[in-house]
């Protein structure tokens, strides 16, 4: 196929940008021509990726009405979303140097419990939200001085939170290690199950009427006249009006974009395990931070342990050390964690920007938009990545609360423009 110059931008007006939960889903794996089903109005959308952004943005995209085909080179949400653990965490995980990005950590936050009604109606699936909140603990006094210091910087930035002594923190949590020194309650900061939220996207786009590509490793972005015009898959040429950009880790591997479209994304290698606790007695009921370490119940009686942290590339192996190093961590918190069974263990890959901030919106190649490099807070940002990249698509209207999180903050490093990644 043949596409010569930029197609024309649909107007921006009498798009719906409201999501219409009710669509029929069709047509769930088979390619077919890019422009049917698709009204003038709206923009038909190819998305590079099926991990928790492409979903949502895909699963929001396709239910104001567009023709959405998200591709992944392997099966939907698979990769970062299905290893994470889930923690929605915008306040005890900020970090000095993350000052501009709390306030989009705490508002996507904030979105999520009508989020996850949303996309419980929409998929039939629950992603199992829970609120009780998470405790940060200090094992030793030698613990303390660092647990003050990020409860006073985070109390600085308006974060709620609750200093506990030892005994107040076990009386929440009885399993914590007998002289647990101190510890920090933050209400606010929440989970979900993200391989449960990865099936509801999943099926949310699907009953919307999005078309979904697993195994279809997309070859490259076709670009003309520094326009996006579509993908090449499978040696064939599909035309679309947008392109969206959301293969994780894996963004700066799409051949077709010229340096300056590149994102400087890297993968940042995380090993994790799960436990099995008995769902009726479960050793823990809070998500649990300590040092080196943090602890995720879910409903079913699984306890995740993570995570590493380490800059390996795409190494998807188990080491010893950082198994005996995660299993360490949760006894010295938890001493009866070693009566649990281990039933899993993974590698997983943080899509990691130079400034660890997401990169979201237009990019210098015309019709290409990006939603990636989200590092550890994909999931905490689903909501508001989901709404605020839809709305661009459908309106050409940058949302404010994404302003600062584009590709041109880094369009004036030299490693940037040399398209380096680390």
């Amino acid at each position: 196929m043949q596409v010569l110059g930029c197609r024309s931008k649909p107007p921006a007006e009498n798009i719906p940008i409201e999501p219409d939960l009710g669509h029929a889903s069709e047509g769930r794996s088979a390619i077919h021509s890019q422009k049917s089903h698709t009204s003038s109005a709206r923009p038909s959308v190819a998305v590079i990726g099926a991990g928790v952004c492409g979903l949502g943005i895909g699963w929001r995209l396709a239910a104001a009405g567009c023709q959405v085909d998200i591709f992944d080179r392997g099966e939907a949400g698979q990769g970062a979303t299905w290893a994470a653990a889930g923690m929605l965490a915008a306040g005890v995980e900020c970090e000095p140097g993350e000052e501009a990005l709390l306030p989009l950590n705490r508002l996507s936050q904030e979105r999520w419990p009508t989020f996850a009604a949303e996309l419980k109606a929409a998929s039939g699936i629950d992603a199992e939200y829970r609120d009780e909140g998470t405790l940060v603990v200090a094992l030793t006094q030698d613990d303390v001085a660092a647990l003050r210091f990020n409860h006073d910087f985070q109390i600085g930035l308006g974060v709620e939170l609750e200093w506990l002594n030892g005994g107040e923190a076990r009386r929440r949590e009885p399993h914590l290690r007998p002289g647990t020194a101190a510890a920090v309650y933050s209400p606010n900061d929440h989970q979900v199950d993200n391989r449960k939220l990865a099936l509801a996207l999943k099926e949310a786009f699907l009953r919307a009427g999005g078309r979904l590509h697993e195994n279809t490793a997309v070859e490259a972005v076709e670009v003309r006249g520094g326009c996006a015009q579509g993908l090449r898959v499978g040696g064939e040429m599909l035309s679309n009006d947008r392109v969206l950009l959301a293969a994780g880790a894996w963004s700066r591997a799409i051949d077709g974009l010229p340096v300056e479209a590149l994102p400087p994304v890297r993968p940042v290698k995380g090993q994790m395990l799960a436990l099995q606790m008995d769902p009726r007695a479960p050793l823990l009921e809070h998500v649990l931070w300590g040092p080196n370490l943090y602890l995720v119940p879910r409903n079913d009686g699984r306890l995740i342990v993570g995570a590493t942290v380490e800059e390996k590339g795409f190494d998807e192996s188990l080491t010893a050390g950082g198994v005996f190093a995660l299993l360490e961590a949760a006894w010295r918190a938890i001493p009866t964690v070693e009566e649990l069974p281990l039933v899993e263990s993974w590698v997983g890959f943080r899509p990691t920007s130079r400034d660890d901030a997401p990169i979201l919106g237009p990019t210098p190649v015309e019709n290409l938009t990006i939603a990636t490099g989200h590092h550890r807070n994909g999931i905490l940002l689903a909501p508001i990545t989901a709404d605020a990249v839809s709305h661009l698509i459908l309106t050409d209207e940058l949302p404010a609360e994404i302003a600062g999180f584009g590709l041109d903050r880094f369009a004036e490093t030299p490693l940037a423009a040399a398209g380096g990644a680390s």
